[in-house]
């Protein structure tokens, strides 16, 4: 499962004060000589002493050698190997491959190849059955207080923000998409009052991604290829203003990087109705929207993604 409500408003509280254009991404200290037996020589650290066995704040667990996201904290669970276990990865974030002893699965961070250590399946130990046994000295932590420091957000609105959720959950590189509302005047809006088309929010996708394994640029790719940006008055089925096409900026560059699609888009003869604004804050969407496809078992029924950029 995705991250809860309590944890989307801790980050998203965030982007009031987010400054991206300002931003410096931490580099990973160097390898001390047992993270070096760990990650390039495929060691394992001794069972039950690693510093995130039994680690539960709230957060994600990146690559030690590179630092690219690997793991949410909601993720973990308790498996009594003696390693930190997960029932998911980040999409794309882990590589699977033949261990070398013929019966195991070996995992690798996909960003620079580090052993991380090896997936089971079949074990039944959670709804998911996949148990991710990881070295701790494989990994750092970056607390969901500390996210701006080492990620990025994106928002945008493309309609009912469920099924725009739905494609950035499964996007390699993403490490959150959570559903909610911007643009308008009130304070804290529940779904009702957006609905109103009264408040001058729309709904819309928090995006947290790692800029070191993807870009905005992709980022807004797909969100032109998951909507019609051409449709003006709302998306598929849905109409009204809370359903716009619409791209909120931190800064210059993201404006400049969304312009810059949208005239591809204007010179392929989509005519795009995307609006651009300033981000401005962002409110979570009640907790029963959050994840809304993935938990009732359903898939997207007014986005699809057509290929609209090689």
């Amino acid at each position: 499962m995705k991250l809860t409500l309590v944890w989307a408003i801790l980050w998203c509280f965030a982007i009031h004060f987010y400054a991206e254009d300002t931003m410096t991404l931490p580099t990973p200290k160097p390898l001390t000589l047992d993270e070096r037996f760990v990650i390039l020589d495929k060691g394992t650290e001794r069972a039950f002493t690693g510093k995130f066995y039994q680690h539960n704040a709230a957060g994600v667990y990146t690559c030690r050698q590179c630092g690219a996201a690997l793991y949410r904290s909601n993720d973990k669970f308790a498996s009594n190997c003696g390693w930190p276990a997960f029932d998911d990865a980040i999409a794309g974030a882990v590589k699977q491959v033949p261990d070398e002893d013929g019966h195991r699965t070996e995992i690798l961070c996909n960003h620079c190849g580090g052993h991380l250590g090896h997936v089971f399946t079949g074990e039944k130990l959670t709804a998911k059955n996949t148990r991710y046994c990881v070295n701790s000295l494989s990994m750092d932590f970056v607390p969901a207080a500390e996210f701006d420091r080492y990620f990025k957000h994106a928002i945008v609105a493309g309609g009912c923000f469920w099924g725009v959720e739905y494609y950035f959950d499964k996007t390699p590189g993403v490490i959150s998409a959570v559903s909610g509302y911007t643009g308008g005047t009130t304070v804290n809006p529940t779904y009702e009052e957006v609905c109103t088309g009264k408040t001058g929010h729309v709904e819309a996708v928090d995006i947290l991604y790692d800029p070191r394994t993807t870009s905005y640029e992709n980022i807004l790719k797909l969100f032109f290829e998951i909507h019609d940006p051409a449709q003006a008055d709302g998306q598929g089925p849905d109409l009204g203003p809370q359903y716009l096409s619409k791209v909120f900026y931190f800064n210059e560059e993201e404006r400049q990087t969304a312009e810059k699609l949208i005239a591809l888009l204007r010179q392929k003869h989509i005519a795009a109705a995307t609006a651009l604004a300033p981000a401005g804050p962002f409110y979570p969407a009640e907790a029963y929207h959050q994840n809304y496809y993935l938990r009732n078992r359903k898939t997207p029924y007014c986005h699809i993604r057509v290929k609209r950029f090689d």
